[in-house]
């Protein structure tokens, strides 16, 4: 493997720095450079990415890795390896593990397990309660200084307005970023789906919008008392959309983030009691979909986000009230969201790599999602109008809970390059 890496000849795009034109772009040691000497460049790996855009490795903050102590759903080997495969080159992980992420050791663990199986950048998260229970604040501290970049109790919400309040205030003394699943569990007992026609059609327990909205309204509030950032995970809801809009134009310091599941999908596709279409949050109606893809265009919603959810296939294949929620996303997220806003017409191709790549990545403070000189080449190369048809068989995730299995989507990953090093060919995971 040659230390230098020369790509021709593709679409640049590089929406942090403004970027967006036909041209090279050079690597030195797993390092973005301006150019290579005649030398090097006669000792480059040179990748011809003519018909295709070069963008800057796409930027995961919201996925569930599943390990440790739920392998039988997914690995930090298998789901960096479907990362790869789905252009991501930064992921992170949710702390809804067994155990939880409430204490060092376990944040450790996931560290050392990265550092010998992740074929991605991978930055794990910590409770904001231990256990996860919603009743008393995780040590922040303590988890923070074991490398966390942000606080969360993804898959579940502290329904405690003083105990959120409390942890809001901690995290902001160590600058870590707290990301919220908006969920009203006492409105919500029993829910399966979307509270609406097909719900009551069904015959499934529906799940109000209202569960959803309380709870962004509470964040927006204590976002304003502290000072602190709360960014909004896995949005659904259009009234949801306009508090942040709002709070935004006040000045609050909150985000929010779309999935590629909630910007394409609505209630509807449950008609036939699919599990592969039941999740958390759930999907919503035509309206709620517009309203988030307003959000997206309109800056109002910050990034995209894929929640990548797997599970294993016995446990979806069971009656509907009793299977799981969430689905995988990471090897379709980029053709979906291509799909939705930019073959669509609705955005252009660099907003939609904005929205993947550093938008995301400022959220969490990584350093990604550029290609600035001396940043690390972690590269995309994909093809925006290659059709290709979903196959979850192929998959490079342990889990198979996909809902466009058997879908013709546009939009095909060619290359996926991690320190200047190609980790996906189109095709194959190619172990560095």
């Amino acid at each position: 493997m040659s230390e230098y890496l020369w790509i021709s000849g593709g679409r640049i795009i590089d929406p942090a720095n403004g970027r967006d034109e036909l041209g090279d772009v050079f690597a030195k040691d797993g390092v973005l450079v301006p150019d290579l000497s005649e030398k090097e460049r006669a000792l480059a790996e040179v990748i011809d990415a003519t018909g295709y855009v070069v963008a800057p490795g796409l930027v995961d903050i919201h996925v569930h890795l599943r390990e440790p102590g739920q392998g039988h759903k997914e690995t930090i080997r298998t789901g960096t390896r479907a990362g790869a495969a789905g252009g991501f080159t930064t992921l992170v992980c949710m702390p809804n593990t067994s155990p939880v992420c409430d204490n060092a050791g376990t944040i450790q663990l996931i560290r050392d397990k990265a550092q010998r199986d992740a074929l991605t950048r991978l930055y794990p998260t910590g409770c904001l309660t231990i256990g996860m229970a919603g009743e008393q604040l995780a040590p922040i501290g303590s988890l923070h200084q074991a490398g966390i970049v942000a606080v969360t109790d993804d898959g579940k919400c502290v329904q405690s307005n003083e105990l959120m309040r409390r942890a809001v205030e901690y995290s902001k003394m160590f600058g870590l970023p707290i990301m919220d699943h908006c969920q009203d569990a006492s409105m919500t007992q029993g829910s399966v789906m979307h509270e609406g026609e097909w719900s009551i059609r069904l015959g499934l327990r529906g799940w109000p919008k209202a569960a959803e909205d309380i709870i962004v309204s509470r964040n927006v509030i204590l976002a304003e008392e502290t000072g602190a950032h709360i960014h909004m995970q896995h949005i659904s809801s259009a009234s949801s959309v306009e508090i942040i809009r709002r709070a935004k134009a006040r000045g609050v310091s909150v985000s929010g983030e779309a999935s590629p599941h909630h910007i394409d999908l609505t209630d509807a596709c449950l008609r036939n009691y699919d599990a592969n279409f039941k999740m958390n949050p759930p999907l919503r109606t035509a309206l709620d979909v517009e309203a988030l893809i307003e959000g997206l265009c309109d800056g109002t919603l910050d990034c995209i986000a894929t929640d990548h959810a797997p599970h294993s296939p016995t446990e979806k294949d069971v009656e509907f009230d009793y299977a799981p929620f969430g689905i995988i996303g990471l090897e379709t997220a980029l053709a979906v969201t291509l799909k939705v806003l930019y073959h669509s017409g609705k955005m252009d191709l660099s907003k939609v790599v904005s929205l993947m790549t550093h938008k995301g990545a400022e959220l969490c403070k990584l350093p990604a999602g550029t290609l600035t000189a001396g940043a690390a080449a972690d590269i995309v190369i994909f093809d925006p109008d290659a059709e290709w048809t979903v196959d979850v068989d192929a998959f490079q995730s342990k889990a198979r809970n996909c809902p466009w299995h058997g879908e013709t989507l546009r939009g095909r990953i060619r290359s996926t390059i991690l320190a200047g090093r190609r980790v996906f060919d189109g095709v194959n995971i190619l172990e560095v």
